[in-house]
This record gives C-alpha cells, structure tokens and sequence, in this order.
C-alpha cells in the first residue's frame, strides 16, 4: 500500500533535486514572481546591462507587462539559443521569451503563444565585404548561434555550398566576423542590428528573405499559463501597451512601427 506514495515522494524529491518545477498559474501568483527566459546578448529584444543589473529590450519589458498584468513581478534567467528549451521543459522558468521562432519541430517539444512579432532573416557582413545577397554565401563561412538551427536550415536551402561556424552567442559571432573568423553572419535582423551598435564597420545586406514569427514558450501541460500569457498579450494590444514597446525597441532601428500580427 506504500508503494505508489513512495515513488510520488521519491520523483518529486528527484524534480527538486535537479531545480525542476512545474509551476502552475496559481502557485506563480502566490510566489509574486514570474520567471522568464530571456535573451542577455540581443540588444533590442533581451539585454543585460552589466552596469545596472537590469534586463532590457522589447522581450524583457513584454515580460515585465505580462508579470504586471497577473499582479506578480518579473524574475529574468539568461536563456540562450541552445539552452532555452532545456531550461522550459526542466521548470526552471515559467515561460520563455528569447527570439524564439515559431515552427512545426518546436511545436512538438512545447507550447507557443500568440506571435508577439514577425521578424525576418538577414545577412551582416563587413563593409568592405562583396557579399551582397544569401545566394553570395556559397563558398563562405557564416557565423551561426547553438541552437538556431532553423535560421541555418534557411541558409543551406539558399546556398548550400556555405560552411558554418557555430559560436555560444551574438556578441562572439561578431567578433568573429570584426576578426575575419567567418564572412557572415545570417540572423533576425533586429538581432543584427544590436551587433551592428556594438562593433563598427559592419552592416546589412540583402534585405530580408524569410518572415519569422516570434512567440513566447510555454511548457506542454501548463494551458493555463498559455491562457495567462495570451491573455496579457491581448489586453495589450487592446489599450495599446505593445505598440508602445514597438516604438521604444524597434522603431528607433527600423524607422517604422510593426504592425500587432494577432
């Protein structure tokens, strides 16, 4: 008769034992805090400032609404291209905001939001670079981040001759490519213009060739938080709060406000 409540205790004991949660909208709210996996690296969407301590970008501030929204504060862990999902899917964070496109693989692994932003797929390149276009990439080395494979598949379906040198993060991506380690690096072009601040001489080419359509994870089980999270996202588009982040973050790169694409 001990068997079953045994193994309970014991599997639950192991979730602690690894950090793992499962967190449900009411245990959020009693704890006053929302966890959310945030970028650190992408300026405009998720940055850290090293000097103040404080998360910034449009994807720190969405979570900072949402977080307002359902009357708890926001609590930011560093969730990068390679480890976000892990991090999910572990219940170390409530909810993932970090860049995250969505798309058919992803969508068996976990939960997506409404989509919060279209973005599309560019090219950054030196400025003396004759690379003009994704087609120019055949015989060159793009600097790719772990774990965005579908920005690499996009690549290698437009020139499959690239090679790809994959790095940890943007900031060392454009190293690479300042230093001559890679000719290109190919990402979501609001990313590519965070690095485009951080290390002159380089710039855009090629326009945009995909639409990218961004959303917050959410791990598989907890509706209820994808009911929370859409929720929010609604009020804010309903009293004008998202578009005001639009022209806080990306209006200023882009010199146009996005459209709310739900």
């Amino acid at each position: 008769m001990l068997v079953r409540p045994l193994v309970v205790l014991l599997a639950a004991l192991a979730l602690v034992a690894v950090g793992c949660s499962t967190r449900d909208y009411p245990e959020i709210v009693s704890s006053g805090k929302l966890v959310c996996g945030t970028k650190f690296d992408a300026p405009g969407f998720g940055f850290k400032d090293w000097r103040t301590g404080e998360v910034e970008g449009l994807e720190a501030d969405l979570c900072r609404e949402i977080a307002s929204n359902n009357g708890v504060r926001a609590e930011f862990v560093e969730a990068n291209s390679e480890d976000r999902i892990a991090l999910l899917k572990e219940g170390k964070v409530d909810i993932i905001i970090s860049t995250m496109q969505v798309n058919d693989e992803r969508k068996k692994e976990i939960l997506f939001s409404h989509v919060y932003y279209v973005a599309g797929q560019s090219l950054l390149v030196r400025v003396d670079s004759n690379i003009r276009s994704v087609n120019d990439l055949n015989g060159r080395t793009v600097c790719s981040v772990e774990g965005s494979a579908y920005e690499k598949k996009k690549v290698q379906a437009m020139a499959p001759q690239a090679g790809f040198l994959p790095l940890m993060s943007y900031p060392e991506a454009g190293r690479a490519l300042v230093d001559g380690r890679c000719d290109a690096i190919s990402s979501d072009e609001r990313i590519l213009f965070g690095l485009i601040e951080k290390f002159p001489g380089l710039e855009l080419r090629g326009g945009t060739f995909t639409k990218e359509r961004l959303a917050i994870g959410i791990r598989k089980g907890r509706r209820d938080l994808m009911d929370m999270v859409n929720v929010s996202l609604e009020s804010m588009k309903a009293d004008g709060r998202l578009v005001g982040l639009y022209k806080t973050w990306i209006e200023p790169k882009t010199g146009k406000v996005p459209e709310v694409p739900f």
